[in-house]
């Protein structure tokens, strides 16, 4: 598990899982981190907000610049 991943997984998901949502890693390639948004996240109106906080996040915490691809994924019963 690289570090990215690891702090996805122990400091970011916590956090949106407070408001009902979640975040799962994918990838990271290059400065290009691919997210997938579950839950309250998969249809929330203000998700651009919440990537670019997650990008501040991990440049202030993790002294790394990285651009959020964040994909939305509805519930397994809407994915149609």
């Amino acid at each position: 598990m690289n570090k990215i991943e690891k702090y996805v997984n122990s400091v970011l998901q916590p956090k949106l899982q407070g408001d009902g949502g979640w975040v799962e890693f994918v990838s990271v390639d290059g400065d290009n981190l691919t997210l997938i948004f579950r839950g309250e996240c998969s249809k929330c109106l203000i998700l651009n907000r919440c990537v670019k906080w997650i990008e501040e996040q991990i440049k202030n915490d993790l002294n790394l610049s990285v651009k959020v691809n964040a994909i939305r994924k509805k519930p397994y019963f809407q994915d149609v």
